[in-house]
């Protein structure tokens, strides 16, 4: 195996990695991370970007009127149990917060990295819960742009810009040098 196919494409553990959400190519350089339905298309908006988008986006909304439905039938049964008014409201106010707050955490992390990835594992049962708020995001984030590019476009041009400073600071042929001359 070369080294090139032991290499991971997305962020590594180091920092440099981390920061800028990309690895090098064979060449060197920066790798543009990869979006879920739109792989590097983001980067210059080729490969049919703004029909995956559209397509995306509406059926994103699609599912989220979908699992409205089931959640209906759903709480039918609930009224048809005959389980109370108050169960019935609790059921409804649950669902309701969790897909706000669901809705609000997926568009942050469109925005931004999450610095503790331990309450995003304990907040990921409520965005299970409040998975109708998670699809809204989705659906009204890829009308403005690819979800997350706007994130990942800062990294990688952070991430060329510390490449071309590297870069550029060692240019020139290295065997050209002189070497310094030692005194006896």
């Amino acid at each position: 195996m070369s080294d090139d196919e032991q290499t991971p494409r997305t962020a590594g553990g180091t920092e440099e990695g981390k920061a800028a959400g990309s690895t090098a190519d064979t060449t060197g350089g920066p790798r543009p991370e990869e979006i879920r339905f739109f792989g590097t298309t983001w980067v210059d908006h080729g490969g049919h970007y703004a029909l995956r988008r559209a397509g995306l986006a509406a059926g994103a909304l699609a599912a989220a009127v979908a699992a409205c439905l089931v959640l209906r039938f759903a709480f039918q049964g609930l009224r048809i149990a005959n389980t109370g008014g108050l169960v019935n409201g609790l059921v409804i106010v649950m669902f309701a917060v969790c897909s706000a707050i669901a809705c609000r955490k997926t568009w942050e992390g469109f925005r931004r990295r999450s610095d503790d990835p331990a309450r995003e594992e304990s907040l990921r049962s409520l965005k299970a819960i409040g998975f109708i708020g998670s699809l809204l995001a989705y659906g009204a984030r890829c009308l403005v742009e690819a979800p997350g590019e706007k994130l990942r476009r800062a990294e990688y041009e952070t991430a060329l810009a510390r490449y071309e400073k590297r870069r550029g600071s060692r240019t020139g042929n290295p065997a050209a040098r002189r070497k310094p001359k030692r005194g006896k």
